[in-house]
């Protein structure tokens, strides 16, 4: 599927006028739409273009295409974005396989990558790049704030388990980061996978006080589901992934009380976040996930940094993505010397609005965090 928006043109309510840019700026979006992880890209998609609308800016012209979840066809399009579409800024990749798969050749060719979501730690550390900006946070991140919740909360056993793919594995490190008491269990799923007896069965032998568990899309609507239908009972915790906007209408009560991890949740009192918030719901008739809250942030960082200098002269567009001088919906954002946010991380409860289930935040877990591989970026 392949889609050319033009921001003013994408049919929503438009904010006050945008003054023009200096250069006009082509973006690629590769991201999910079909298959169990469709809702993820959608919803980054939907926030994206949700900030190009407001803006009122015409100068940004977005080309969209469907990555399905395959890393080959991910590259594929990237390369005739690269090559035949000529993007000045590429975007929109939901899964780490995939951005492992994109990101290095992207930047190599001295296009810019920003990340709306997926963030492996070999693009935060060693392979970090000037060209390649992370606007969502680190893989790791989230998953540490539940382990030191954990750790802080006196939970003394814990089952933890993830899909075997790059962000999974990032997930269960930044738990054990955090967390130090005894893990009664380390479970690497199938990616994809939607049969979870198995692993079930080993939670209810366990002897675990909690489950933690980080299972995005289509696996953890299937997971929280048959756990609930299971009997077994231990709470369950998680990334905000886990019990993300877009999953809970799927997973149903099953998900009430459950604790989760986010940089950014509906109830964040700040003026961008309440515009944020009415707007998604006025445009799409549902309440936005974080996967469109970090994409509409990008948007507004590229609406931003293209209004004050050319995407074609590339040090100084990056010098003002750098800047990160937009209203972002988390409040405080800066970028960290490996161009991931430093941010707070806080803890959400799933609740019950009306017939709405949603996250509000109970706590905070981070307060100006910083992912853990930034010392092994050469990026100063």
């Amino acid at each position: 599927m392949r889609k050319i928006f033009a921001a003013g043109l994408f049919g929503l309510a438009l904010g006050v006028s945008g003054m023009a840019f200096a250069e006009p700026v082509k973006v690629g979006m590769i991201t999910t739409l079909s298959g169990g992880g469709a809702g993820l890209g959608i919803d980054a998609r939907d926030g994206f273009m949700l900030a190009l609308s407001l803006s009122g800016n015409k100068d940004i012209e977005v080309v969209t295409e469907d990555d399905a979840m395959k890393p080959e066809l991910a590259v594929q399009i990237a390369d005739k974005m690269i090559q035949s579409d000529k993007v000045d800024v590429l975007t929109g990749i939901i899964w780490s396989n995939l951005a492992m798969a994109v990101v290095p050749n992207a930047v190599a060719q001295g296009k810019f990558y920003l990340s709306v979501n997926a963030g492996p730690s070999p693009l935060a550390g060693a392979k970090c790049d000037k060209n390649y900006f992370n606007v969502a946070y680190q893989n790791d991140n989230f998953h540490e704030a539940m382990g030191n919740y954990a750790e802080k909360h006196g939970i003394k056993k814990m089952f933890i388990l993830a899909p075997n793919y790059p962000a999974g594995t990032d997930s269960l490190n930044g738990f054990k980061r955090f967390y130090k008491g005894e893990l009664v269990g380390e479970v690497y799923t199938k990616l994809g996978q939607t049969d979870y007896a198995a692993e079930i069965a080993q939670i209810r032998d366990s002897g675990a006080d909690s489950v933690f568990f980080f299972l995005p899309g289509g696996m953890g609507i299937a997971f929280v589901k048959q756990y609930a239908q299971s009997g077994v009972g231990i709470p369950l915790m998680g990334p905000g992934f886990s019990f993300s906007q877009d999953v809970l209408g799927a997973i149903g009560d099953a998900a009430l009380g459950a604790k989760n991890s986010a940089s950014w949740s509906k109830d964040l009192d700040n003026a961008a976040n309440k515009k944020f918030v009415e707007e998604f719901q006025k445009a799409y008739n549902r309440l936005p996930s974080i996967y469109a809250a970090q994409a509409y942030d990008t948007a507004n960082l590229i609406i931003a940094a293209a209004g004050k200098v050319s995407v074609k002269d590339a040090d100084a567009f990056r010098a003002a993505l750098k800047a990160a001088e937009f209203e972002s919906v988390r409040g405080k954002f800066k970028f960290n010397t490996n161009n991931h946010p430093i941010q707070d991380i806080y803890v959400r409860e799933v609740v019950k609005e009306g017939d709405v289930l949603t996250n509000k935040i109970v706590g905070t877990s981070f307060t100006d965090h910083a992912d853990a591989y930034a010392k092994d970026c050469a990026l100063q």
